[in-house]
């Protein structure tokens, strides 16, 4: 689905990202921990494609096509969404309108969308006008599960949310990566393939309670060190703290 290679990135002329190496394949789900201004955020920008994060070596490849220098509405059109930590307000654009923007692609049925997120009430504010932590996020899911992409990025879903809302939250993540879900076969039930892929930074390690995660990546000072079981990293994390944890081995 994604293959990071030999990644070097510079913002404003100072090198963040130095020698990323990620591969993410289809149906999979990877936990990106790190130290704060270790350059996950960095990462998921530059895997979107936004300004300012110049690419100065190495490969982005999607869907076994290279979108390294691709404007960002041709990867969301091959199939990248993302949900940001901190979204920006949109004053004059109404929340059912970026929704639907966002699902103008399919036939999307935005107030059945909503629903499901208990989120109703807020299609004609204006988009994360004064809306709380947990709002916001209801708000970012609800535009992803109009878009429907094939890969995630979420950046910390489960920050300044309270464990309502995380609950919530969790469960539409899981519901928009297909996990778990049973269809009917010869009067038995399997779990069906997985397609969606997601990258998910997490500071706290606290979405780890409501997501399944394949695998756990550690990102360090702008490299990423170690590659395991994500409920092992955090465990490490959690004792003895990041430096020990890149010591690691693959």
């Amino acid at each position: 689905m994604l293959q990071i290679e030999e990644l070097k990135v510079e913002i404003g002329g100072k090198e963040i990202l130095q020698n990323v190496n990620m591969e993410i394949p289809k149906g999979e789900t990877h936990i990106l921990f790190g130290p704060n201004g270790s350059g996950k955020t960095s990462l998921m920008m530059t895997i979107m494609g936004f300004s300012g994060y110049n690419v100065t070596h190495g490969k982005i490849t999607f869907k076994g096509e290279d979108i390294t220098y691709m404007p960002i509405h041709e990867r969301a059109q091959l199939g990248i969404g993302v949900s940001f930590q901190r979204p920006p307000t949109i004053n004059g654009l109404k929340t059912k309108n970026i929704v639907e923007i966002c699902g103008m692609n399919r036939s999307v049925d935005v107030n059945e969308l909503a629903k499901q997120l208990d989120f109703s009430d807020f299609l004609d504010r204006d988009v994360n006008h004064n809306f709380s932590g947990g709002e916001i996020k209801r708000s970012e899911l609800l535009q992803l599960m109009a878009q429907e992409p094939d890969l995630l990025l979420l950046d910390e879903p489960e920050s300044g949310v309270d464990l309502e809302s995380i609950v919530l939250i969790g469960d539409t993540i899981n519901s928009l990566l297909h996990k778990g879900i049973k269809f009917p076969r010869r009067g038995l039930s399997h779990i069906a393939a997985r397609t969606k892929s997601a990258l998910v930074i997490t500071h706290t390690g606290h979405i780890l309670d409501y997501i399944t995660a394949d695998k756990g990546q550690v990102l360090y000072e702008g490299i990423v060190r170690c590659s395991r079981n994500a409920r092992e990293i955090l465990k490490w994390i959690r004792e003895y703290g990041y430096e020990e944890c890149v010591l690691c081995s693959n």
